[in-house]
């Protein structure tokens, strides 16, 4: 009785919670608890379960020891078969608290089905059932609290077969903390306010794990890629993506496209917002070994207010998924800068896209999602699907190291040998932000020091605008000034000189034997103290042009240049020629080589020169009914530079649609038979018979049988029928008429017929059938001839419609 008011009063209203309590009598004792603002009689709940007993389990997918500050995580109830629950309550707090205020709970739980779960009413932090039924699992989303917050416990309780179930240990509770840093201290979650003075210099580096090898199904072996990395260095004002937000344009464009041109015009446009723009090159194929290509990397600055850092790539090809970071902020809670971030990184979905494979046809979302991390349980067709879901094996990992700081740091910890080393590892390098699409010659020589003393002056380099191929993105300045001291002021080594390239050698000073040759260069530009320029402007080295000189040795000249490698992309071969100056004097045949090939390595070539559009959906079939053909076209979306394109552009299947109709097809008319009567007035018929039956909704068969009267000679009635007989007949005629007998006795003379028979069964079911009916004589008067007086029957077609 009372588990079945349990479960009457918690059906009724799930913000009631019915706890048991166990007495040293061995009674039970049912108290109904309205749950208060913070669920504390929740939690000092006692459990009732058996040990050992795991048929209910709470999961975290992928099944962390540790969480990321601010990541998401899906989180699982399950019952293992046979077991079911009716009800349950979630809840997640700090560990070693009670539970009784506001700070005790920890990160945030997110709904995914309205109709399984909901927020506890009066118990906010809390998720329960939005119905109680039977059910065997359900999920939510968790977002794991702040950077500091230590570790934290995942609880549940299970209502099942009218009992309610809490665990404070075991599989219906995982406890979980805080990932630690390893290479540095940066923060997890982006800083409000960072306290870091100066700046510092990031190399941050790409490697892809994307391959067949660790992500076998469904690899896309021809068209693997990863598109141009796209990012910035930026304020906490700018975002470029973030889990739970919406995709820009600019993302769509990346995230569908591969193309970063969007997301760089949109990342420009926000000014002061962006210190330092980040691109990378696109790979072709996904992965390749580090000894055969290197990882891609690009070079950022980040300051007090810009110290957050952004990128995303495409992985292509797919409907609109991306790996990347968003806002990992290099600040520490030091006011320094951190030394290196290490991330291992799973796909996201951009939600501008419903596609669930690889290769799956365009299918834009009708309203947009929210992005959000792909998952194992997303869809049994995803390449990442996992019944059990486990954690997505991350398809890349970026490393952000620094490399430089400048300026006067004001960390709180003093810096160790790693920050020491870290910077004088690497001299700066100089940033270009020059827009792919302006082209620039190359820099002029720096003009001499406008001043001549020790006092700073300025000097200044020039280059020239060859090509501006957008006219929508500006191209910066051609002329560049940097600051500058007299001769002998400098701290730099002011006596270099500037040299120009060696110019070739020349041709060996003998014809014959061993010799000499030399080449030049000159000097671009003199030291700016005045001293003498010491670097060499000519060198020489031996020749050999003949080994040997005899009366059968010929002249030949020098070897001329190599020709240009046959291939354009991977190994080729290349040639060079010389001639026979002077033939041999005795007449003989010039042995020596006029003609050289060797070996040559020109750059990778990639794997797949083209890049495709998603395949159109299929046409219409060919043909209105039974067989024929359907096309589906992809265009060229990768320029003609690439090489030439061997996939192909339009695929051809066979389709099939209803079956054509088909008409009921018949033989030949018989002969008219006999006339049925051997005087007097009767009838004649034909037949003839279905030979293919109408199908597919063809026409239907028409008649089988056709009748017409015929007439033969006037029959003899025996005897002359006296007036009397006349005056009977005709009044038992006007009997029969107003009685409303069936009988036409014009048609019976002298007899007397039952009424027609029913129909009977119509011979076929379908395709054209015959019926029968019949007119038996009842009375055969003396008057009456045989001929005239017999048995009738009547045929008809049926069930004419295909089979």
């Amino acid at each position: 009785q009372y588990a079945l008011l349990l479960e009457r009063v918690y059906s009724t209203s799930p913000a009631l919670l019915l706890l048991f309590h166990s007495h040293q009598d061995g009674s039970t004792l049912l108290r109904a608890v309205k749950a208060d603002g913070y669920c504390s009689r929740v939690l000092r709940a006692q459990s009732n379960r058996k040990e050992g007993n795991n048929e209910f389990r709470l999961r975290v997918e992928g099944d962390p020891e540790s969480y990321h500050p601010g990541s998401t995580y899906r989180v699982t109830v399950t019952a293992s078969s046979p077991s079911y629950f009716r009800g349950f309550t979630l809840i997640a707090l700090k560990e070693g608290t009670e539970g009784d205020k506001d700070e005790d709970y920890a990160g945030n739980f997110q709904i995914i089905d309205e109709e399984e779960t909901q927020f506890m009413t009066n118990c906010p932090p809390a998720v329960t059932e939005s119905t109680p039924r039977r059910r065997t699992s359900i999920q939510v989303f968790w977002t794991a609290p702040p950077s500091g917050s230590s570790c934290v416990i995942l609880k549940a309780s299970i209502v099942q077969k009218r009992i309610i179930y809490f665990q404070d240990e075991g599989s219906l509770t995982k406890r979980m903390c805080e990932k630690e840093s390893v290479y540095g201290e940066a923060t997890d979650r982006p800083l409000l306010d960072c306290c870091a003075c100066g700046t510092a210099k990031y190399r941050v580096t790409f490697y892809g794990n994307w391959s067949e090898k660790i992500h076998p199904k469904d690899y896309p072996r021809r068209a693997n890629h990863w598109s141009a990395i796209i990012g910035a260095s930026h304020s906490k004002n700018y975002v470029l993506w973030e889990y739970g937000g919406f995709a820009s344009e600019g993302v769509k464009q990346v995230a569908e496209l591969g193309s970063p041109v969007k997301m760089e015009e949109e990342i420009r446009q926000k000014g002061d917002e962006v210190l330092t723009v980040i691109k990378m090159k696109a790979q072709w194929p996904a992965w390749q070994p580090l000894n055969v290509r290197a990882a891609p990397s690009a070079e950022f600055s980040v300051d007090r207010t810009r110290h957050l850092m952004s990128f995303l790539t495409m992985l292509g090809p797919s409907p609109d998924w991306n790996v990347g970071l968003s806002a990992e902020d290099l600040c520490t809670k030091e006011c320094g800068w951190a030394q290196k971030v290490v991330q291992d990184l799973i796909p996201w979905d951009a939600g501008t896209d419903g596609g669930v494979t690889y290769e799956s046809p365009n299918k834009p979302t009708v309203t947009q999602d929210k992005i959000r991390p792909l998952t194992s349980l997303d869809h049994p067709q995803s390449p990442f699907y996992d019944p059990e879901g486990g954690a997505i094996t991350p398809v890349a990992r970026v490393v952000v190291e620094r490399i430089a700081r400048k300026g006067e740091q004001c960390n709180i910890v003093p810096d160790n040998v790693d920050d020491i080393v870290a910077d004088i590892a690497q001299e700066e390098k100089e940033e270009d932000d020059t827009p792919e699409t302006c082209i620039y010659s190359n820099w002029s020589p720096w003009s001499a020091c406008s001043s001549a003393t020790c006092e700073t002056g300025k000097r200044m380099r020039q280059r020239m605008l060859k090509a501006q191929l957008d006219l929508s993105v500006p191209c910066p300045h051609t002329q560049d000034f940097e600051p500058c001291m007299g001769p002998g002021c400098s701290d730099e080594d002011a006596s270099t000189c500037m040299m120009s390239e060696w110019i070739t050698w020349s041709p060996c000073s003998v014809s014959c034997g061993l010799g000499t040759r030399s080449r030049e260069r000159y000097v671009k530009q003199f030291p700016e103290d005045g001293s003498v320029c010491t670097l060499p402007t000519e060198e020489t080295e031996n020749c050999v042009v003949n080994e040997e000189c005899f009366p059968s040795s010929c002249l030949v000249t020098e070897w001329g240049e190599w020709d240009v490698c046959s291939a354009t992309c991977g190994l080729g071969m290349k040639r060079r020629e010389r001639m026979v100056k002077m033939p041999p004097a005795d007449g003989s045949i010039c042995g020596a080589e006029v003609l050289e090939v060797e070996k040559c390595m020109m750059p990778e070539c990639h794997t797949i020169p083209c890049l495709l559009t998603p395949w159109s959906d299929w046409s219409d079939c060919s043909v209105t009914c039974g067989k024929g053909l359907r096309t589906r076209q992809r265009m060229l979306k990768s320029p003609v530079e690439l090489g030439e394109c061997t996939e192909e552009l339009e695929q051809v299947e066979k389709c099939m649609l209803p079956e054509c109709p088909i008409d009921c097809v018949m033989s030949e008319w018989t002969e008219w038979s006999e006339c049925n009567k051997s005087c007097g007035k009767g009838h004649t018929i034909r037949t003839r018979i279905v030979t293919l039956e109408p199908q597919f909704g063809g026409d239907p068969c028409p008649e089988t049988i056709q009748r017409k009267k015929c007439k033969l000679r006037k029959c003899n009635q025996g005897q002359a029928n006296t007036d009397e007989k006349k005056r009977r007949k005709e009044q038992r005629e006007k009997r029969r008429s107003k009685q409303g007998r069936a009988e036409i006795a014009s048609e019976h003379p002298g007899c007397k017929m039952r009424p027609w028979s029913n129909w009977t069964e119509c011979t076929k079911l379908c395709g054209g059938g015959i019926q029968e009916r019949l007119m038996t004589v009842k009375q055969r008067f003396k008057t009456a001839q045989l001929s005239s007086c017999k048995d009738r029957k009547e045929i008809r077609a049926c069930n004419v419609h295909p089979c």
